[in-house]
């Protein structure tokens, strides 16, 4: 495990922090590291990034925040960190460029960097600026030694070693050109899928709304296509999303849904919908909000050939049987810290190229 076990610490610590912000509520708790500094600022900041993006509702903002509070626990950062050797490092500075997609969504390239022992340039995208640099402080104040360490910058990236950037198609294109001459993990659109048989139970496609519907389905994590049988019947699968139906008082939702039903009447496709979400036939990967794009498949294998060939795609790969690597229904948004963006290990990135 990293020999820096202040800083393990201070991951402890935040997560027990963070504990107090869940899908249940916001509640103050006893004998908590600094509560009486931050935790009505942290309250704040919440309600800065709800005003400031429309996707970025309480119960999506507490449900990330949530998730990192059940991470950052002194077994799953052990666990994670068992599997690298930190005796080496010459600490670098490492720029990341994070995504504003979802609440915190580059926080795991955040604490990588820490625990591996680097200093990190932070660029945030301008739609999820708030929440981080407030747990940054937290993070000085639990381990004084990273003050200096952590900095944020709205300015064009100098000075740095090796850098972690996430963005669409495009943005990747000028990021391979900008950073040709350092070390980089450079990310881009990827999307995920399930793949049914027709013998899901309800409790695993109910289990699969929260894959297709939680953050809007705005996550790379979030699945956006579905793989079905022939002749596949689609009243159980609407069925099982019907608890989700409030999502169509979301008024960005809302557009976009009434928006893109406009757009595929007048091109007169042919799509399933139930008021909430549209099912359209198409072979793309990454559908509009409010859609979910299906595909019929004639034998298993086939359907494995063609996954393989489009991997580089894909992000997660939801089913039950299908193959090894497949995530559980309901289970996307719930990643494991040694679950990787990608399938590229950050933290062996980190010291391959600062040893």
């Amino acid at each position: 495990m990293n020999n820096n076990k202040h800083i393990i610490r201070a991951f402890v610590e935040l997560g027990k922090f963070l504990s107090q912000f869940s899908l249940k509520g916001i509640q103050k708790k006893e004998n908590m590291l600094y509560n009486d500094l931050f935790f009505e600022g942290f309250k704040h900041q919440i309600k800065l990034a709800k005003e400031h993006n429309g996707w970025f509702t309480q119960e999506n903002i507490l449900f990330a925040i949530e998730g990192w509070s059940k991470l950052l626990t002194e077994s799953n950062l052990k666990q994670w960190l068992d599997n690298y050797s930190f005796n080496s490092i010459e600490s670098k500075k490492v720029a990341i460029i994070m995504a504003g997609n979802i609440p915190l969504v580059g926080f795991h390239d955040f604490i990588s960097v820490i625990v591996s022992g680097h200093e990190v340039l932070v660029k945030q995208s301008s739609n999820d600026k708030h929440l981080l640099p407030f747990l940054a402080k937290y993070l000085e104040h639990i381990a004084p030694e990273l003050k200096g360490k952590i900095e944020f910058t709205e300015d064009k990236l100098t000075d740095f070693d090796a850098v972690i950037a996430t963005g669409s198609d495009n943005t990747a294109r000028y990021f391979e050109y900008y950073f040709k001459d350092k070390p980089s993990i450079i990310r881009k659109n990827r999307n995920s899928v399930a793949v049914l048989t027709g013998n899901e139970t309800e409790e695993q496609l109910k289990a699969l709304s929260e894959d297709i519907f939680r953050y809007y389905g705005l996550g790379c994590r979030n699945v956006s296509k579905l793989f079905v049988p022939k002749d596949y019947n689609f009243e159980s699968f609407f069925k099982a999303m019907y608890d989700w139906h409030p999502i169509i008082n979301q008024a960005k939702y809302a557009n976009n849904y009434d928006y893109n039903k406009a757009v595929y009447l007048m091109s007169e496709f042919d799509m399933l919908e139930n008021g909430f979400l549209m099912l359209k036939e198409d072979e793309s990967y990454a559908s509009p909000i409010a859609t979910l794009f299906y595909e019929s498949y004639d034998s298993i294998e086939q359907l494995k050939e063609k996954l393989e060939q489009d991997k580089d795609k894909i992000q997660c790969m939801v089913s039950n049987g299908f193959i090894d690597t497949e995530i559980k229904f309901g289970q996307t948004q719930k990643p494991q810290l040694w679950d990787y963006a990608d399938g590229i290990d950050t933290v062996a990135f980190l010291l391959k190229n600062t040893t």
